[in-house]
């Protein structure tokens, strides 16, 4: 029984993936942005769902309103090609790569993992600060 459950955790810690190849990732861009809630262009942001494209970053950013209160920030650099189309925000969950049609998801706690198999890079994601009508985008 013994030889059994040593032969299953071995076989488990070898199934573990590897994070080496996140080394290769990029890594996030250096970013500070300012902007005020109050500003016209960003009224879709203000409702939970909300989104928004803004310029900066790499490839422009994508804003988006989590629940009211939070935000989160992503470039739209394509992580895994060489590839000089934005990525697209598609059905209000995933950032999608037109180069590789590779997907990565967005929103509180997703982090911009990708959603495709066998990519292994996240989509850039930035730290957002609200204080009170003004929203800080940075980098982490």
């Amino acid at each position: 029984m013994k030889r059994i459950l040593i032969i299953c955790g071995l076989f488990t810690i070898m199934g573990c993936t590897n994070n080496e190849n996140l080394n290769d990732c990029i890594q996030s861009l250096p970013l500070n942005i300012t902007t005020d809630l109050n500003n016209p262009q960003l009224i879709n942001v203000l409702v939970p769902g909300g989104y928004v494209s803004l310029s900066g970053g790499s490839k422009g950013i994508l804003l988006m309103n989590v629940n009211g209160d939070d935000f989160v920030a992503y470039d739209k650099l394509c992580p895994a090609a060489d590839c000089n189309t934005p990525m697209v925000f598609e059905r209000g969950i995933v950032l999608k790569c037109a180069c590789d049609d590779s997907e990565y998801g967005v929103g509180r706690g997703i982090g911009g993992a990708p959603q495709t198999e066998g990519f292994v890079c996240p989509a850039i994601e930035y730290n957002v600060i609200k204080r009170g009508t003004s929203l800080q985008i940075t980098n982490f």
